[in-house]
């Protein structure tokens, strides 16, 4: 009986030490929750220097609440934002700010605006800033024949042929944004055909669009380049029908296919042609040809044609590539994303301009009003995306006050720092947007003196 006592105390008394334990270790759980839920919110410094505010994120409230695309519109669009921000964003905000305040008491003025750039930044700066400082005009000096020789040349006449290869390779059914890139493609050429002056021969190549990507189909593809519409004076509904008549599918010939245009333009010489080959491509040569070498041909002989290029959404491999093509065949290489940039270099820059040169006006008042909106497009939404952020960080600073919050004084405090933040970014930006207007106003007046003085010479040399 002594025995049995002893082990049955003894059994209590583990039992009560492990109960003991579990109960430690189930208050320690308690405990550490309790502490990682009563832990404050750390909330960073508000960035004071330019830089660190250009790379700002966006706030918490930005990113839970606000339709980025809204926050940078001017003009009319800009009451998008305004009526979005009044009945959507700001009563949740407020809601949020308050119960943050209730909780929050007694912080210094910085804190406070710690706190409200914390939530309320815009975080979109650093896109369009980098825009602004890699804008160009665009303005570009013509090429105009230098000396009498060439002006003689100048005065007979000729004709102009133009040869269009297009990519349609299977990658071109990737899509860009503004749609899928062969059907951007061909819509721009046909805008871009459309212009041309009434005498101009136009031929259209399609290469790539027989077979399919698979290694099967490699030959077929490779070889199937076709003249979809034969080199003639265009016409439109002619030309529209070519271009519905292929789609994008196999591999990508590029050297096959500038051979080809130099078999066609070598029966038209350079004495009585000009004659011009423009690609719109996506990508490498992938079926081992050189289209370097192929280049170089195109400029030989009596020929002389330029071959420019348009690389649509290219990789750096096939930028490289198709750059040193353009070089070769005395061109212009142009690098485009999307269907705004693709527009823009083929129908303001793909223009035959020997022969009609005389007429030129070096920068004309298109170029310039051009421009000007490219510089708009990215500076409006800069300025406004700033003087909103700050806005949003005044109109939070009157509600807490208004709510008694936060003591009028130190909410005025925040507003200076809020405004001041503001007046750095804008005027920085400001000074950028004049710096660049004020390079283009100087290129545009030195290309149009070059221009003028050249037409005077032109006119000098026929009147004699």
């Amino acid at each position: 009986m002594a025995v049995l006592l002893f082990l049955s105390l003894a059994m209590l008394a583990g039992c009560s030490e492990s109960e003991e334990k579990a109960s430690e270790k189930e208050i320690n759980i308690k405990t550490e929750k309790t502490s990682e839920k009563k832990e404050p919110e750390k909330i960073p410094d508000a960035p004071k220097e330019l830089e660190d505010m250009i790379k700002q994120q966006p706030g918490v409230l930005m990113e839970k609440y606000m339709e980025p695309k809204l926050e940078g519109l001017s003009g009319w669009a800009g009451y998008d934002y305004i009526n979005f921000y009044k009945d959507e964003f700001q009563p949740l905000a407020e809601k949020e700010i308050k119960s943050y305040f209730s909780k929050n008491k007694d912080l210094s003025s910085q804190e406070i605006y710690n706190y409200l750039v914390y939530q309320l930044a815009s975080g979109q700066y650093e896109s369009y800033y980098e825009q602004l400082l890699s804008y160009e005009h665009g303005y570009e000096m013509p090429e105009l024949p230098s000396g009498p020789d060439e002006i003689e040349e100048e005065k007979k006449p000729k004709k102009t042929n133009v040869v269009i290869l297009v990519d349609a390779s299977g990658s071109m059914k990737a899509e860009v944004d503004g749609g899928v890139k062969m059907d951007l493609a061909k819509e721009t050429i046909k805008k871009f055909t459309n212009d041309l002056p009434d005498d101009t021969s136009v031929s259209l190549f399609a290469y790539g669009h027989i077979g399919s990507g698979d290694d099967s189909d490699k030959a077929k593809s490779c070889e199937g380049i076709e003249e979809v519409y034969p080199l003639k004076v265009y016409e439109a509904a002619a030309l529209d029908a070519s271009l519905n008549s292929f789609k994008a599918s196999g591999w990508t010939p590029l050297a096959g296919a500038i051979e080809k245009a130099n078999e066609l333009l070598s029966k038209y010489p350079e004495s009585e042609y000009e004659n011009i080959v423009y690609i719109v491509s996506d990508g490498v040569e992938t079926c081992g040809g050189d289209p370097v070498a192929a280049a170089n041909k195109l400029t030989d002989k009596n020929t002389k044609a330029k071959l420019n290029i348009i690389g649509f959404d290219v990789d750096d491999k096939g930028q490289q590539q198709l750059m040193k093509v353009a070089d070769a065949g005395n061109g212009k290489y142009a690098s485009v994303r999307d269907k705004a940039s693709l527009e823009d270099q083929v129908l303001k820059k793909w223009r035959p301009t020997i022969g009609q040169l005389v007429w030129t006006q070096g920068v004309s008042g298109q170029d310039y009003i051009d421009a000007q909106k490219r510089m708009n497009d990215i500076y409006n939404p800069l300025f406004h995306i700033s003087t909103n952020e700050g806005n949003r960080i005044r109109n939070a600073v009157y509600f807490l006050q208004q709510n008694n919050l936060i003591p009028r004084e130190k909410g005025n405090e925040v507003i200076d720092l809020a405004d001041a933040s503001a007046e750095l970014r804008n005027e920085h930006f400001k000074k950028i947007k004049e710096e660049k207007q004020a390079e283009a106003e100087r290129v545009q007046k030195d290309i149009n003196a070059k221009v003028e003085a050249w037409k005077q010479q032109w006119r000098d040399e026929i009147n004699e």
